[in-house]
């Protein structure tokens, strides 16, 4: 591993890297905010898929193409005078200093659970008139899901037990289940929901990752199609017009 002095020669040579790229390079000199956003996003989900393959090659890659574009939106701040690199790192500095109390104050907390409590509280008390405040629009359902939900709970809005939760999900699974009945497709998209909602809880409640655990079963069944579709194209045959157990037996030689 680098010093820290190492560390920091190296993050000064990649500041310098992005001033050559701005004044040398069109395309590098062109961009602006709006025209990088979409490629950030790309680049965490790109992160994102690293990490879940535990690619520890790739999550370095994948934090080093991230890292750029934290330097390139500071390099634009600073072209237009309203924030540099330095801003930028002083800001999380000090926002991290304010919210861990416990660590450069003299609060006391018992766990990880009363640090959450505590960053929410301040949280309000920075100016928000609300704790969901803090969850991004344009997060994907599931994960905003998860945060709602996280974000209550860090000021106590929570269930005390695992089996009332999972009586929550068993009441929204009835509740569907009479709508589907009746095929009110609105009532039965409201219930949908609520189901999804509730099962996320649960998962939160009891530590499993929502987005994650599917994101593996995505996955799966993507190896596993493909495996039945690799198996018929071998023996010659057109997967349209296989029956459905002689898919299901494919898929049974995938799962094992």
């Amino acid at each position: 591993m680098h010093t820290r002095v190492e560390q920091l020669k190296a993050l000064e040579r990649l500041l310098d890297i992005m001033d050559d790229l701005r004044t040398g390079c069109p395309w590098d000199r062109k961009q602006t905010n709006e025209t990088l956003r979409h490629l950030t996003i790309e680049e965490v989900y790109e992160l994102a898929d690293a990490i879940l393959e535990n690619d520890t090659e790739n999550i370095k890659k994948e934090l080093g193409d991230l890292l750029l574009h934290i330097v390139f939106y500071a390099k634009i701040g600073s072209e237009t005078q309203d924030f540099d690199i330095a801003d930028v790192a002083h800001a999380i500095s000090e926002k991290l200093v304010y919210r861990h109390p416990h660590i450069y104050g003299d609060v006391e907390v018992k766990d990880a659970q009363e640090v959450k409590e505590n960053w929410e509280k301040l949280k309000l008390k920075e100016g928000r008139k609300s704790v969901l405040e803090g969850v991004p629009k344009s997060l994907p359902a599931m994960i905003k899901a998860m945060r709602i939900q996280e974000k209550a709970k860090g000021v106590g809005f929570d269930w005390d037990h695992s089996h009332q939760v999972w009586d929550k999900v068993q009441e929204e699974l009835a509740e569907f289940k009479v709508e589907a009945d009746k095929n009110d497709f609105e009532k039965m998209s409201d219930e949908f929901g609520d189901v999804l909602f509730s099962l996320i809880n649960y998962a939160r409640f009891v530590g499993i990752n929502p987005e994650t655990a599917l994101e593996r079963t995505n996955k799966k069944f993507i190896k596993r199609f493909q495996y039945l579709e690799q198996k018929a194209k071998n023996e010659g045959k057109d997967i349209k017009k296989m029956s459905l157990d002689e898919m299901e037996s494919y898929w049974q030689e995938a799962k094992k």
